[in-house]
Formats: C-alpha cells, sequence, structure tokens
C-alpha cells in the first residue's frame, strides 16, 4: 500500500513538472492526466506555484487551476497569491481567474492591489477582474467595453 502511495506520489510529481508554461505536447499531456485528479489538482498547482522560481511555471500554475475557480478555495487562494506576483504575465492570469470565479471575497485584495501596483496593463486587468465580479459576469474580463461580444472561455 505504501510503495503504491510513492509510486503514485513521484507519478504526480513528474507530471507537475512538466508544467513549464511552454504550451508543449509534453506539457497538455501531463495536464491531461493530472487533470484526472479533480478538485484534488488545485491544491497541487497552488503548492507548485509557491515553490517555483520561472514566472513560466507559476503562469502555468495559475493558468490551469482557472477551471477549477468557482468550485475550489485553493484556485482562487492561488488567484489571490499571484496577485502580487513579479511577473506581469502571472498577475494577469491571475486577475482572470480571479473574474472567472466571481468571488465576491476577492474584492478587498484585488483593490488593495489596484492601489500598489504601478504597472499600466496590470491595473487594467486588476480593473476588469474587479468589473467582472462586481457585475456577476466573467466575460467581462475580456469583454472590457460590455459589448455581449466576447465570452471568457475556460478549458
Amino acid at each position: 500500500m505504501i510503495e503504491d502511495s510513492m509510486s503514485e506520489k513521484k507519478a504526480v510529481s513528474s507530471l507537475l513538472n512538466e508544467l513549464d508554461g511552454s504550451g508543449s505536447e509534453n506539457e497538455m499531456n501531463a495536464i491531461k492526466e493530472l487533470r484526472k485528479l479533480g478538485n484534488q489538482l488545485p491544491k497541487m498547482l497552488l503548492e507548485k506555484y509557491r515553490e517555483a522560481r520561472k514566472w513560466q511555471v507559476r503562469s502555468s500554475c495559475v493558468y490551469h487551476s482557472i477551471r477549477y475557480a468557482r468550485s475550489s478555495a485553493e484556485a482562487v487562494q492561488l488567484g489571490l497569491e499571484a496577485l502580487s506576483d513579479k511577473s506581469h504575465v502571472v498577475r494577469y492570469r491571475a486577475c482572470m481567474l480571479l473574474a472567472y470565479s466571481l468571488e465576491i471575497n476577492a474584492l478587498a485584495s484585488l483593490k488593495k492591489a489596484e492601489k500598489s501596483d504601478s504597472h499600466v496593463e496590470t491595473l487594467l486587468d486588476i480593473k476588469a477582474a474587479i468589473d467582472a465580479i462586481e457585475n456577476e459576469n466573467s466575460n467581462y474580463f475580456v469583454d472590457r467595453e460590455h459589448s455581449g461580444k466576447m465570452i471568457l472561455r475556460v478549458n
């Protein structure tokens, strides 16, 4: 039993190590396998995010957590932590995740980030996430003019 558990942990760890933000076939195959873990995956992605040194890996962790943002507290936690990431790409993904989550409790963190971040694009992303949550419409993250012609698609 213990050996099975250890080999399973090694297999999961190996798959998580394929998440490099490249969008490669290896990364896509790894995430396909990892998704079989269901709602356990966001917790693992949060842990991977916390230890990752490269922004591409952190971005991948956030990106692959978006689909779980409405059902997993760990996915939302990942989005909240990634709001203050060094990389603006990671912060963009964090805003997208939080917008998709429609989590009203994320508003305080987003508004705090809005006051402390000086990167122009990030500020626009934060405002869009706030708008999406306040209007209970995650599409507003991508449809910033509220045209009704753009949809936030989550894989």
